[in-house]
């Protein structure tokens, strides 16, 4: 593709994503501000179109930007400015404020509110991943081959499960195997505890072995059931974008997709594995199969760590610069919210 092509294509997707109206050959000139005759715009156009980076809805003489438009748009035509959350634009003053740390689950409740109404889309935010580590572990009887095993994070969090055993352990037993596993377990992650486990069961009187396994899977149990939440604002916001225009079907796959939460996680979890800002345009992603959204997502920190992703769910025609703007700065506050004071 020329220059010049690409400056029409550029003009067009800006045109496009400012007016929500197909764009003709007469406006593309006015706007490009290049010296070129209708016909010469009108065949342009028509290469473009037949590279699938612009379609010509129903009747219409304009074109709209093709999913594809749009990806070679935001990697190669984009210039988003660099971010300093110091000098936030104006419509993010006093976010910084807003997001105090005295929750971590409040700060991720109001992240996600923020990036709905700031982007008049959809605000998706990640809770952090809790760490697989027990602190301190007890067991303790509960009747004939029923155990209670207490759990006990580092930041005190208490987790309780109830395992079957294979026989009757008596209340000393489980001291002792209670005292064995914090003398030597405690502190690790569970993943590091089932692997050193692997190797040292051999070695392992049976019954501490066998409830250090069943302490493991419980462990791994509770982790599972305090996985990572997404937490989803704004979703009445793509009510009022006339690209949806009145198909309440489209409508409703979306709010289900919003509703069951599960592929969100799959898409922002691939998303905490890129460094940045990443942009999904259509069905790009695979998980959100939708080729009227784009995702805006951004990983962000606690502690120089990578805990959870937020992002912006929207049309296709949405401003990516002001939406990579938005997902960025708001990455950066909530990572140092979460972090607390230096």
């Amino acid at each position: 593709m020329d220059d010049r092509a690409r400056s029409l294509l550029k003009t067009l997707v800006e045109r496009y994503i400012a007016d929500g109206q197909p764009v003709g050959s007469r406006t593309l000139s006015r706007a490009s501000g290049l010296e070129l005759s209708p016909a010469t715009i009108r065949n342009v156009m028509a290469d473009l179109e037949e590279l699938g980076l612009i379609a010509s809805p129903h009747t219409s003489a304009g074109r709209i930007p093709t999913a594809r438009g749009y990806r070679l748009f935001v990697d190669t035509m984009l210039t988003a400015r660099p971010v300093d959350i110091h000098h936030t634009p104006p419509e993010m003053h006093g976010v910084r404020e807003r997001l105090q740390p005295d929750q971590p689950q409040r700060v991720i409740a109001q992240a996600a509110q923020l990036l709905g109404n700031l982007s008049h889309f959809v605000g998706v935010v990640t809770a952090p991943k809790r760490a697989s580590v027990f602190h301190h572990i007890e067991f303790l009887r509960l009747g004939e081959r029923r155990v209670l095993v207490i759990l006990v994070s580092p930041d005190g969090d208490v987790q309780n499960r109830v395992i079957f055993t294979t026989r009757d352990h008596s209340q000393s037993e489980l001291v002792e195997a209670t005292n064995y596993l914090n003398t030597h377990y405690a502190g690790l992650a569970i993943d590091e505890v089932r692997n050193r486990l692997k190797s040292e069961v051999d070695t392992l009187r049976g019954e501490i072995a066998q409830l250090m396994q069943a302490a493991v899977q419980a462990g791994t149990d509770a982790m599972a059931a305090n996985a990572e939440q997404v937490v989803v604002s704004g979703e009445r916001n793509l009510l009022g974008v006339q690209d949806f225009g009145n198909d309440m079907g489209a409508l409703r796959k979306m709010f289900d997709l919003f509703e069951q939460k599960t592929e969100l996680m799959r898409l922002l979890d691939n998303s905490s594995q890129a460094d940045g800002v990443r942009i999904y345009i259509g069905g790009e992603s695979g998980v959100v199969p939708y080729e009227e959204l784009s995702i805006v997502s951004a990983p962000y920190e606690v502690d120089g760590r990578i805990v959870g992703t937020l992002g912006v769910i929207g049309p296709t025609r949405m401003a990516y610069d002001r939406m990579i703007q938005l997902v960025d700065i708001t990455a950066r506050l909530v990572g140092n919210a979460l972090s607390g004071p230096k």
